[in-house]
């Protein structure tokens, strides 16, 4: 059984958490995943320069690539953040192609990448101390 199928009564679709499949009797998927990391990692990108939706998705993709970026969900986010003050958006006509809405980081998105960034690290330190005690357990 591949990937989102659950194996057995007890994990039936809509039941379980969403990042650990039982493929079969004795055998796990397992995907770590920091939530709302798609956020933190669109503002990383956003701070090299403005873009558009689609080479946003790309890059996005290079970031995360075990996790996919839905289109319509990536623009949803760009609206929230704009909404914010977090991302600036324009039309222009001057790049390759037809017209193309672009975006770009605001001063306050920055300081917002800034928050991330600790918080992440936090969260990598948080990650290294089990993985310590993991090898530690696994050694005995």
């Amino acid at each position: 059984m591949g990937r989102g199928r659950r194996f057995g009564a007890h994990h039936r679709a809509g039941r379980g958490a969403r990042c650990r499949w039982l493929t079969e009797p004795g055998t796990w998927e397992v995907h770590a995943r920091v939530e709302r990391f798609v956020e933190p990692a669109l503002l990383l990108v956003l701070r090299g320069g403005e873009t558009h939706g689609y080479d946003l998705a790309d890059s996005l993709a290079e970031l995360a690539p075990d996790d996919p970026v839905d289109l319509g969900n990536l623009y949803r986010l760009l609206r929230s953040l704009e909404a914010e003050g977090v991302v600036t958006s324009r039309w222009r006509d001057d790049l390759p192609g037809r017209v193309k809405r672009t975006y770009g980081l605001t001063d306050e998105g920055r300081r917002l990448l800034d928050t991330w960034a600790e918080s992440l690290r936090k969260t990598d330190d948080t990650i290294a101390a089990f993985l310590r005690r993991y090898e530690e357990g696994a050694a005995k």
